[in-house]
């Protein structure tokens, strides 16, 4: 059975090589499709480089990249009729379509596919409205229409896989099935990684420097680092300076580095680009506090690979990140936020981290790998085994 896979991520190719941007498709992500079905076509945008990137994707058998010019941005949109000619193609091939949502991709392909009636599931990974509406000017003026479309097109599926527990479910409801399934793929559990934390914040002295860490794209102002530099700032006006911030995450840094001037703690601030997943759980047994600042959200996998470590952590009321921590590390994304992050940093002593450490690890226990995995295969294969029975194969 051949199955097309719709996204909007920007996939990177270089001497045959497909490298991801966004650091979603690890070998583990791959094969849940490719254990199912016998042949998967990704759909996403494409871009030619010029140099290896961070990770290079997999080489899978059965498994091809397929490109479509990036259409995007304003300047790039003449480009979306070649792009939609190129998804129609696809989904005419193919047997039946996932399609991810939001997505521009995802949505064409959908439509595609009820046009000529190919049997589609969807992967419901974030809000529409929340990722526009804190975007920019033009995504607050976009965001009512693309949040409608959402939720039409999520009533409508008759599968449905949401990565949180609740969130995204009461945001664009189905009528079909539907199975919560997190995009976590963490590593397995030992019970030595929260004894070494707790051995860690144990050795911590009263002025001991407290490195925070957050994991995400660094040229995005919904992404929320901002709001900590600047916290971090008015903690340094209260001579308050034994914190770093360190950011893991490529793009362009020339903003954040300005806020960073701005609030005179440009040395407390360190930027150390993108990172392999590989090493991603190095870096993270490294820092002391794990926050996520961004104003929009599915379930983010940076922060329970964080609390998989032990890490005490923090972040905003966005999307799923209320289900992963406690009320009183949540901070709000009104102005009132600088003020409250500085609470939050000052809440953590000794015993509290140790309090949080053990919480979170318990926690990131909920997103063991081999638990969703199961959940996922078999909601895939009832999917499967549909199409199958009904003749559409």
């Amino acid at each position: 059975m051949k199955l097309l896979f719709a996204h909007d991520v920007k996939i990177y190719k270089y001497n045959d090589k497909y490298f991801d941007s966004s650091g979603s498709f690890s070998n583990e992500i791959l094969s849940r499709y490719t254990d199912i079905f016998e042949e998967v076509r990704f759909i996403s945008r494409q871009v030619d480089s010029n140099r290896e990137k961070v990770e290079a994707l997999p080489n899978l058998e059965g498994v091809e990249f397929v490109g479509v010019p990036n259409f995007m941005s304003t300047k790039t949109y003449y480009k979306k009729l070649e792009a939609v000619r190129i998804i129609e193609q696809e989904v005419k091939a193919a047997d039946c379509v996932i399609a991810r949502v939001p997505s521009s991709i995802g949505s064409i392909a959908v439509k595609f596919a009820k046009k000529y009636n190919k049997p589609y599931l969807l992967e419901v990974v974030g809000c529409a409205w929340d990722a526009l509406w804190n975007h920019s000017l033009q995504g607050k003026i976009i965001a009512p229409f693309k949040h409608y479309a959402t939720k039409r097109i999520v009533k409508d599926a008759k599968y449905v896989v949401y990565v949180t527990n609740e969130f995204l479910q009461k945001k664009y409801p189905t009528r079909g099935k539907s199975v919560n399934c997190s995009d976590v793929v963490l590593k397995e559990f030992d019970d030595t990684v929260l004894k070494a934390r707790i051995d860690k914040i144990n050795d911590m002295k009263e002025n001991s420097k407290i490195v925070i860490g957050t994991i995400g794209a660094v040229n995005v102002k919904y992404k929320g680092q901002q709001y900590v530099i600047e916290a971090l700032g008015r903690l340094k006006k209260q001579g308050i300076t034994k914190y770093e911030y360190q950011l893991v995450g490529g793009g362009d840094q020339t903003y954040l580095k300005s806020i960073a001037e701005k609030f005179n703690v440009a040395d407390q601030v360190k930027f150390l680009g993108p990172i392999p997943h590989y090493k991603v759980f190095d870096w993270l047994d490294t820092i002391d506090i794990y926050v996520q600042p961004s104003k929009t959200e599915g379930l983010p996998r940076a922060l329970i690979e964080a609390m998989s470590r032990g890490l005490p952590a923090f972040g905003a009321k966005a999307g799923g990140i209320p289900e992963l921590l406690e009320s009183e590390y949540i901070f709000s994304n009104a102005r009132k936020n600088i003020h409250e992050i500085c609470i939050i940093l000052q809440l953590f002593t000794k015993e509290k981290m140790i309090m949080q450490a053990k919480r979170n690890y318990e926690e990131a226990k909920k997103y063991d790998r081999g638990i969703i995995e199961e959940r996922r295969r078999q909601f895939l294969m009832e999917f499967k085994n549909s199409i199958a029975s009904s003749g559409k194969n």
